[in-house]
């Protein structure tokens, strides 16, 4: 039990600059990226309250076009498009809301960077840097984040201080 709190202390605990406005300038990516994510890319591929009506998704469901995009990657996407697009959707929807929030930022952070990898891979390459560029932003903003946490303006911060009394 101890070796799973820990763990979970590592993954919650955010590491926390000197000053607080260093922590304000940093959480202002987190928070951007997190809200385009969640809202203007993983709207589009899966059903969230605030999804578009346009769309005819219900909560937490796949656009039906996204695991045929998927399917064409090739190798281990062709043989299980379903999932690999709800990974995808998820990781962007909710793993954005996580990241705006500050919310198991780690663990968002790390899927959102699959996510993205996979984006500039697999479907961006082709189209040269400008192509990749929102794709690369989205990873920058979440290796950080994977390394840093949220800071002190997030959830997590406040989880950890009642985790660590």
């Amino acid at each position: 039990m101890t070796r799973i709190k820990s763990l979970f202390k590592l993954l919650v605990n955010p590491v926390t600059q000197k000053h607080w406005f260093t922590d304000a300038i940093l959480a202002i990516p987190r928070i951007l990226c997190g809200f385009w994510l969640t809202t203007m890319f993983g709207a589009d591929k899966f059903g969230m309250p605030w999804t578009a009506d346009s769309q005819n998704l219900n909560l937490f469901e796949v656009s039906a076009w996204f695991p045929e995009d998927v399917a064409s990657y090739g190798g281990i996407f062709a043989m299980a498009p379903i999932f690999f697009a709800w990974m995808g959707a998820f990781s962007e929807a909710v793993g954005g809301l996580f990241l705006m929030l500050g919310l198991k930022t780690r663990i968002a952070s790390f899927l959102i960077m699959c996510t993205m990898l996979t984006a500039i891979f697999m479907q961006k390459w082709n189209q040269g840097l400008w192509g990749m560029l929102p794709a690369m932003g989205f990873l920058w903003v979440a290796l950080y984040n994977l390394v840093l946490g949220s800071g002190r303006f997030g959830l997590d911060y406040i989880i950890a201080k009642k985790i660590n009394k």
